[in-house]
């Protein structure tokens, strides 16, 4: 059971990584962005590419799998997304779903459709038994690493200038605008980072996961929960969303391997009827 639960945490982990750039585009910028599971895919591709073409060693091909997904979504917010700020939610979700058919045509022409495999350094596998509790080297590299990451942005988003700044361009942006911050350039960062640690996370994930050119379509549900069940509020809620989501999944896939995902699915409307706005959620219920 204990081992189970180390599994559980270390898989809500990395969701809770997949997922909090949505969780900031979505409750920060009120952009529904379905699409973000082709920045994941995106970073996941990288580190496939420089892994088996380039011998580029795994822990290096991490922030690189960052800095092209931050890229890439750098690009696309200036192109493309910033158009539909102000746009209605239908038009958002119509337009990203777009994104996603077309990340996986182009990955499905580029790298074909098979299953990619991320070569883990010989330190990153097996496993070792602590206290009667089996617990496997890279899930417990991935809670190490997610844990700093889910601290950092935390304390950015809270404690530093630039998440007040992006607090007050959410809010009011033409009032910020008033007040010579730069909105536009707020955003353009906030939507990068965002897409960069979705890059991160799947660059993480994808030896657990599986990468195909379908991802994006495959795991939207669980990033959409993790920001439904938490609360768009802050960045606790996901946090805790994705840890409850992840272990019952898991547990769920050992003890009843019959229902599938439905332990998920069962999980989500139980924690929704309970606290529909989010687990954590703002006064007044928003």
């Amino acid at each position: 059971m204990l081992t189970i639960l180390f599994d559980g945490i270390a898989y809500g982990m990395l969701l809770f990584i997949l997922a909090c750039g949505l969780s900031v585009t979505l409750g920060l910028m009120n952009f529904v962005n379905l699409a973000h599971g082709a920045f994941a895919m995106a970073g996941g591709y990288v580190t496939v590419v420089l892994t088996q073409r380039y011998g580029v060693p795994f822990l290096l091909c991490l922030p690189l799998a960052f800095l092209a997904s931050a890229a890439i979504g750098a690009v696309l917010e200036r192109t493309l997304y910033r158009r539909l700020y102000g746009a209605s939610h239908l038009d958002q979700v119509l337009f990203s779903l777009g994104i996603i058919f077309m990340s996986i045509a182009a990955v499905d022409y580029l790298m074909g459709s098979s299953q990619q495999i991320i070569l883990l350094p010989d330190f990153l596998r097996g496993r070792f038994e602590l206290g009667g509790v089996q617990i496997g080297v890279y899930r417990l590299f991935i809670i190490l690493v997610c844990a700093a990451l889910t601290i950092a942005l935390q304390w950015t988003l809270s404690r530093t200038r630039f998440g007040s700044r992006l607090r007050a361009a959410v809010d009011d942006g033409r009032v910020a605008r008033g007040l010579g911050i730069p909105v536009n350039l707020v955003f353009s960062a906030t939507f990068a980072v965002g897409s960069g640690l979705a890059g991160l996370g799947g660059a993480l994930g994808g030896e657990i996961l599986g990468l195909d050119p379908t991802f994006p379509l495959k795991f939207m549900i669980y990033f959409l929960v993790v920001v439904t069940v938490g609360g768009t509020s802050s960045m606790t809620g996901p946090f805790l969303a994705a840890l409850i989501l992840g272990i019952a999944d898991v547990a769920g896939k050992y003890y009843v391997p019959e229902f599938g995902a439905f332990t998920v699915y069962a999980v989500t409307v139980a924690l929704l009827l309970w606290r529909p706005y989010g687990l954590v959620s703002r006064e007044g219920g928003r």
